[in-house]
């Protein structure tokens, strides 16, 4: 009895650590979490597994799996998944990106703003629907329009938090450009706040990264002055 009792207690210790953590919105590295062998499967394998578990998902929530509207669910979740909202995770998808050198000299800020995405939170794999606003002043080069759109896109398809996302957007541009003169703003609503829980529907949430000549705050202002 003392056993169960204890069982009880740390089992209940850690359902509330689990809601804690996911309202929290916390995250544990910049690094998206990933095990060592996430590549070994292919997809097609991954995908195989995933519709697996998931038609017990829905089992367990009392579905009839026969039914003709849902028993290709499972397959197309699956697919859903691997293929579609979190290619992301796999670094051989990462858009090459095309850097030329300034050879127009164009030496004042340049700004990409509203730059749609979807994300997953990885807390609830509920949507995360945003924003992004981009800004460099380039050091000797300059990457094509596009691929910052793609780099975006990138590090969305990923179960994700949107601080982590944020950084690894500005981090991956500071490579790729050579300069630390860069800024990265998102802003996006969270299904998990939305739909559930407190379910408030007009909340959104900001977040910044910057580095280099946007530490200056009259700098920083004029890019807030563009993006509007």
């Amino acid at each position: 009895m003392t056993l169960c009792l204890k069982n009880n207690e740390m089992e209940n210790s850690l359902l509330e650590k689990y809601e804690t953590e996911g309202d929290l919105h916390a995250m544990t590295s910049i690094e998206t979490p990933l095990r060592p062998d996430a590549f070994e499967k292919s997809d097609d394998e991954k995908i195989k597994n995933i519709q697996h578990h998931f038609q017990c998902i829905m089992e367990e929530l009392g579905l009839d799996i026969n039914d003709d509207s849902l028993c290709g669910t499972p397959y197309r979740v699956a697919k859903m998944y691997v293929k579609e909202l979190f290619y992301g995770l796999n670094p051989t998808k990462k858009p090459k990106l095309s850097v030329f050198d300034n050879k127009y000299q164009y030496n004042k800020m340049l700004v990409e703003k509203d730059i749609s995405f979807t994300s997953t939170c990885e807390h609830h794999f509920l949507p995360i629907i945003g924003k992004a606003h981009v800004g460099y002043i380039s050091s000797g080069k300059v990457i094509g329009l596009s691929k910052i759109n793609r780099i975006v896109d990138y590090y969305a398809h990923r179960p994700q938090v949107q601080e982590r996302m944020n950084i690894q957007i500005f981090k991956e541009l500071q490579k790729a450009l050579d300069t630390n003169d860069v800024i990265v703003v998102v802003e996006a609503e969270h299904l998990c706040v939305s739909t559930r829980g407190v379910k408030d529907k007009t909340s959104k949430t900001t977040t910044i990264e910057y580095g280099g000549v946007f530490e200056n705050e009259q700098i920083r202002n004029e890019f807030f002055k563009m993006i509007g």
